[in-house]
């Protein structure tokens, strides 16, 4: 019944008539002289004066490229963060200085480790939270 009726409705149609979801769209130059102007929002001069030496992208899924790996059957957790932009070093060292306060014991068992130079092996515990929420803190 429906293929019958597909064929009566291509009958009635000429072949040069566009379907209703076919329609023209405007050209982007009658677009361009309608739409306003951007505007260009204050920043603050600290936050511009005080450039990241690294950055960490987000996925494709939106979230930070952090993750756990459980080794020796529950006895070593590590956190990976992987494809670091810029100085992985200069993550390294922030991470290790300002993670947890000195001279506490997350602090000491805290190890910071550099793999293939976009890569940081960070291991001594459970830490994703951490790291994640601390990636927020510093605007990523």
């Amino acid at each position: 019944m429906l293929s019958l009726f597909r064929r009566q409705i291509a009958i009635q149609l000429p072949r040069n008539t566009r379907c209703f979801s076919e329609t023209v769209a405007p050209s982007d130059l009658a677009l361009s002289s309608v739409a306003p102007p951007p505007v260009k929002t204050p920043t603050s001069s600290a936050s511009s004066a005080k450039k990241s030496e690294y950055f960490v992208p987000r996925n494709t899924r939106g979230n930070l490229p952090i993750y756990t790996d459980v080794r020796n059957a529950g006895g070593r957790h590590l956190v990976l963060i992987r494809n670091i932009e810029g100085s992985a070093s200069a993550l390294a060292r922030d991470l290790s200085n300002s993670l947890f306060e000195q001279d506490t014991e997350e602090a000491s068992r805290l190890k910071v480790q550099l793999n293939q130079s976009k890569h940081l092996v960070i291991s001594g515990g459970r830490w994703k939270n951490d790291v994640v929420e601390w990636l927020k803190k510093k605007g990523f």
